[in-house]
């Protein structure tokens, strides 16, 4: 029987409403699910960031497999030496560490104001290099401030893109973090891509830290700097595969991913070998793969078990043998140039680990037992007038314990010893780190306010007090006896250390430090396209030279800029530092 039409017609009409509304349904269900995928916050400030937290507290399990998306996989090539069992990270914390961080109260408007004023101009001098890498240099390594120019020194992968993505989300320039994210996830590791040699120290301070330290900003909800962080991790595991499992410091990938078999270096630089442990554990402890824990382990029980046999029992010469490896030979010890990060490694990778046994133990007992050492050796009071409370670490040459001779030279270099100090002293709950390490945090901001043009030298020389008590000044000028280097390379290490101890010590004075430094390296480093590292800093109006490195957008900007922000943003009980200034988030 046919239907009448009217009939007919209201059916035909439910039927389309019932359409309609799915269609709605669906195209509402697909925004939502993009409203809320996995990307990151960058949509809010980061006063108003929501306090949800992504990042786990333990390794995921099973381990992050990335996608591959048609790039060279390192993970493809042939492993000539496998490792047969793999160690793992702890699972269990222990008690919780010790704060930090000072408990700052609420400062007065005035004091507010001043602080924001600062903020804002070390935030315009970063958008102002940022902006001109962008239009002059992207996706190359550095930009070449005088000419407009580029360079590339660190693989060609873009440095100064990596390195800056944590700076941009904490300086809340979300449109450019965004920006510089997509770009960089398009990043090719490849071999073929590469200039023919890498440092391994470089690439992972600088790469693998900048991916890991901004994935872990994002509250880890952006997969794509984890992916990325993956891709350099495993192609700085590549060069793990030798003999020994020692890595190949200096690195050439194109041979490596042909087949051709890799040795570590019979000679090879402290630094190069003993600054893995901090991006290889936070990469095993978001990933859940456990190869990149396994390769620091190796290097870290080799150090432990030769800690004690060294011409200089505590520290490790700057100069050892990779391949055997042997950390004993040398005679050179310094916790400056060619040593730095390993030392800065010890305490900074048991606060990564919260202090879990047995890895947390071996991390303090070298930490201290290497402190305990430097203190008694490598300290010198400078003879300076006004008698002002400052140490300076300096190098030492030995041929056993009683024959140590200190050089009386200071290294731009060596100033992080003040912040490491303060944080190993705070750590470990041990007053003399924290008096040491303010002395010579100190002594590196009395070296910038005493220096021809309010900035410190690469490295330069002073007479030394007979012991480390004060002591009369005979001579005349500021007690500078000679700048054997007298070169400013836009360095972070001083202003470093004036920041933990801002954030240690809650002392405010300590901005105003920070302020004259900033000033100084400003007013004498700028040029059309950013700021220059200077050739001679005991000149008036210094000669430039054409370079920029990364780290003055990764690490001297970002210190002065959490200088003068809130307490809260990039708290040192929240994130610990690599060597390069990203911030790993603390697992808990």
């Amino acid at each position: 029987m046919f239907e009448q039409p009217v009939v007919k017609f209201i059916r035909r009409w439910r039927i389309a409403c019932i359409g309609l509304v799915a269609a709605v349904f669906v195209i509402l269900a697909i925004s939502l699910s993009l409203r809320f995928a996995p990307l990151p916050q960058r949509l809010f400030p980061i006063s108003q960031q929501p306090r949800l937290r992504s990042c786990l507290a333990s390794p995921p399990s099973p381990s992050y497999i990335p996608t591959n998306h048609s790039r060279f996989d390192w993970r493809n090539v042939t492993v000539k030496h496998p490792v047969s069992s793999l160690v793992s990270l702890p699972t269990a914390w222990a008690t919780p560490l010790a704060r930090i961080q000072h408990v700052f109260e609420q400062p007065s408007q005035e004091i507010e104001a001043t602080r924001k004023d600062r903020q804002r101009a070390v935030k315009e001098t970063f958008e102002r290099a940022w902006k001109s890498y962008k239009d002059n240099a992207w996706l190359q390594d550095e930009l070449r401030p005088i000419s407009g120019g580029s360079k590339n020194e660190f693989g060609g992968w873009g440095a100064t893109l990596v390195d800056s993505l944590d700076t941009l989300w904490m300086m809340n320039m979300t449109e450019n973090f965004e920006f510089a994210v997509s770009a960089a996830f398009n990043i090719s590791f490849a071999p073929e891509t590469s200039i023919e040699e890498l440092s391994m120290f470089e690439t992972v301070i600088r790469f693998l830290g900048g991916f890991i330290s901004a994935y872990d900003l994002t509250d880890c909800k952006d997969s794509r700097l984890l992916q990325k962080a993956v891709e350099v991790g495993d192609l700085v595991y590549a060069a793990f595969d030798t003999p020994n499992r020692m890595p190949v410091t200096r690195w050439k990938p194109r041979l490596a991913a042909e087949g051709q078999e890799q040795s570590a270096l019979s000679s090879g630089l402290l630094a190069e070998i003993g600054s893995f442990s901090m991006e290889f554990t936070r990469l095993s402890q978001i990933t859940g793969d456990m190869r990149y824990f396994d390769a620091i382990v190796r290097i870290t029980e080799a150090m432990d078990a030769q800690q004690n046999l060294t011409k200089l029992p505590g520290m490790w010469p700057t100069e050892i043998d990779i391949a055997t490896p042997d950390f004993t030979k040398g005679s050179k010890f310094s916790l400056g140039a060619e040593a730095d990060s390993t030392y800065e490694y010890l305490p900074k990778t048991y606060q990564l680990l919260q202090g879990v046994e047995p890895y947390g133990s071996q991390y303090r007992k070298m930490y201290e037992y290497a402190m305990d050492t430097a203190i008694r050796h490598t300290l010198f009071r400078p003879m300076v007038p006004g008698q002002p409370d400052i140490l300076f670490p300096s190098k030492v040459h030995a041929q056993d314990v009683s024959s140590a001779q200190r050089e009386n030279s200071l290294e731009h270099l060596v100033c992080f010893v003040g912040g490491m100090l303060l944080l190993g002293g705070r750590l470990f709950t041990n007053d003399t780190h924290i008096e040491v390490g303010r002395k010579v945090g100190e002594g590196c901001a009395w070296a910038y306010k005493n220096s021809p043009i309010g900035i410190m030298a690469e490295e330069s020389s002073l007479s030394a007090c007979p012991s480390l008590d004060p002591c009369e000044f005979k001579g005349s000028g500021s007690g500078f006896t000679g700048f054997s280097h007298p070169v400013f390379y836009l360095r972070p290490e001083a202003i470093e250390s004036i920041f933990y101890l801002y954030r240690v010590t809650g002392n405010s004075s300590y901005q105003d430090v920070a302020w004259e430094m900033f000033q100084a390296i400003d007013k004498n480093t700028k040029t059309e396209f950013g700021n220059a590292a200077l050739q001679d800093m005991t000149r008036q109006n210094p000669p430039k030279d054409d370079s920029m490195q990364s780290f003055w957008l990764a690490e001297t900007l970002k210190y002065l800029y959490l200088i003068f922000s809130e307490p809260e943003l990039g708290s040192l009980d929240d994130f610990v530092y690599n060597t390069e200034a990203h911030p790993f988030r603390i697992p808990k």
